[in-house]
């Protein structure tokens, strides 16, 4: 079945109809290097490079660096690395920076032709007359501050000769505009911090709304995509673009799409960095994060992403959109891909009174879902591990796993039964004696290999297991829209039981795994291996149950 075109292709659709020239077509992913990315930039991510791609479009990765307060070169470089991850390529890296110097120049244009002024006042006084959406602002009283006054003052901005906070340079719109976005916005403010590019270069610094659409413009951007939050900030991205456009270029257009919202999720910057800050969580690529470095270390594959975002759709309305759906994306990848492989978590030993071998070699097949994945060498011997919650003395009516006098088989190897249990002076089972079927070895093809019993069990062989940490995730919080209470209010619906670990045995194999590389341990569910894994301190996250158990 055709895949149906989202609105924006329409759009696109819809220019190329009318004329646009097809091969100037240029999308571009503007980051501001404040944070790292999370999974709402994911959709913006996905959409413009795949736009490039459909379109046979060249795409920009452009860092939209005007702030130094809040801007590092550790965020530059995180960026890069979860779009490289998502493997996508951009075909030029720029900078807001890179256009310092045409933006100022442009900025004084506007203060010689009366649409900027200088105004002498604090944030606090402009803001107090702005004015409301039923009520027009009020004109500061240095509104009309003559041409060449304005321009001296601006100068002095630039060279350092006023403070911080002093003075800003404004655009001279209309302050009874509806749109208070219109009322006279300020488009330059003095910040004494060296910038991680431009370094002492420069102290004045341009606002995201004056630098953000005239980028575009430089760049030749055909199709500005921005989230819905950015609509009211369409009038005045087309003001500014009104002041420098060149009738013989690229006019860039822009257009809305809605955010990604995810339930259980925030998405706001500021309030993940609280998370970090306080230390709630454990750095920006915490497994708990909704940032696109938490993801991967906690197992989402880069195909997961995009599978999801593909299925959430682009649309013109906010929506929430349920986790379940990011986990069952993963759910899919994952089980295409994925080895599995046997772990206990909670062990308790198993003695096979009457194997009288000293081990026995099986083989288990990698992955049922791949014709590719093939096979691997497991270790049988008379001291395994299962699950403590695999046995149980005196069985409730239901119980259907291994219990006194009760058989079930060993995924891949044989039937055993219980018969004694060994316990401490606490009263503790510490070890369960059983004996074994040597006939009914998994894949013989003897008649007891085809006998039914009510449950198989996965287990590893002591002497051939490896140690483990098993790192277990919920939700970070219990309320499903966190994202509506401020960060004083995150004591009231965080999860206190987000992160549980355990101390487990999996297959040798897993001495061998890499950082990122992905398993599924049988009837658990996907893990990860972390990347602080290594052969001296084996540590798997899990990325998502084998189904959806979530209570919602």
């Amino acid at each position: 079945m055709k895949k149906a075109k989202n609105f924006i292709e329409h759009i696109i659709d819809e220019d190329l109809r009318n004329g646009f020239d097809k091969n100037k077509l240029r999308f571009r992913f503007p980051p501001e290097p404040n944070g790292y990315l999370h999974i709402g930039h994911v959709k913006a991510i996905v959409l413009n490079f795949e736009l490039a791609k459909k379109y046979s479009a060249k795409i920009n990765l452009r860092f939209d660096d005007t702030n130094p307060e809040r801007e590092e070169q550790k965020y530059i470089d995180a960026i890069k690395s979860d779009i490289k991850w998502l493997n996508y390529k951009w075909d030029n890296e720029l900078y807001a920076s890179d256009y310092f110097q045409t933006l100022h120049d442009w900025a004084v244009n506007l203060i010689e032709n009366d649409k900027a002024y200088v105004d002498s006042q604090n944030s606090e006084k402009i803001a107090s007359q702005k004015g409301t959406p039923t009520e027009p602002g009020l004109n500061s009283p240095f509104r009309d501050r003559p041409i060449e006054e304005s321009l001296a003052m601006f100068k002095k901005m630039t060279i350092g000769h006023y403070k911080q906070g002093e003075n800003v340079l404004r655009a001279k719109i209309d302050m009874s505009s509806p749109n208070m976005l219109m009322r006279d916005p300020v488009i330059y403010r003095v910040i004494n911090k060296p910038h991680p590019r431009t370094k002492d270069k420069w102290i004045v610094y341009p606002m995201y709304d004056w630098t953000h659409g005239e980028s575009d413009y430089i760049e030749q951007i055909s199709h500005s995509l921005c989230t819905l939050e950015f609509k009211p900030h369409r009038e005045l991205y087309d003001w500014f673009l009104d002041q420098v456009v060149d009738s013989n270029k690229i006019r860039p257009k822009q257009r809305e799409f809605a955010r990604l919202n995810l339930s259980h999720t925030i998405t706001s910057k500021r309030k993940l960095l609280f998370l970090v800050e306080n230390n709630i969580v454990d750095g920006w690529d915490d497994p708990r994060m909704p940032t696109i470095s938490g993801l991967r270390r906690r197992g989402y594959s880069p195909n997961s992403l995009k599978k999801f975002v593909e299925t959430a759709g682009v649309a013109k309305r906010e929506n929430i959109i349920e986790m379940s759906l990011l986990e069952f994306c993963v759910r899919e990848d994952l089980n295409k891909k994925c080895n599995r492989l046997m772990v206990v978590q909670d062990p308790i030993k198993i003695f096979l009174t009457n194997y009288e071998k000293l081990e026995e070699k099986l083989i288990l097949e990698n992955n049922p879902e791949s014709s590719t994945a093939g096979s691997r060498d497991v270790m049988f011997s008379k001291n395994l591990y299962i699950e403590r919650d695999d046995f149980m003395e005196n069985p409730t009516k239901k119980f259907f796993r291994l219990s006194l006098e009760n058989e079930v088989r060993l995924k891949g190897a044989y039937i055993i039964k219980a018969n004694k249990v060994i316990k401490d002076p606490q009263g503790n089972i510490t070890e369960v004696h059983c004996t074994y079927d040597p006939k009914s070895k998994s894949g013989s093809g003897s008649p007891e290999s085809q006998r039914k019993v009510k449950a198989t069990l996965h287990w590893v062989s002591q002497p051939h297991s490896v140690p483990i940490e098993i790192r277990e995730y919920e939700r970070l919080f219990n309320h499903p829209s966190p994202a509506d209470f401020d960060t004083a209010e995150f004591d009231k619906i965080l999860n206190k039981d987000s992160i549980k670990k355990f101390n487990g045995f999996g297959e040798k194999v897993l001495e061998k795994s890499n950082a990122g590389e992905s398993f599924q341990f049988q009837r658990k569910g996907y893990y990860v291996a972390d990347t602080n894994s290594n052969k001296n301190g084996l540590v798997f996250n899990k990325t998502v149950s084998l189904r959806d158990n979530y209570k919602k």
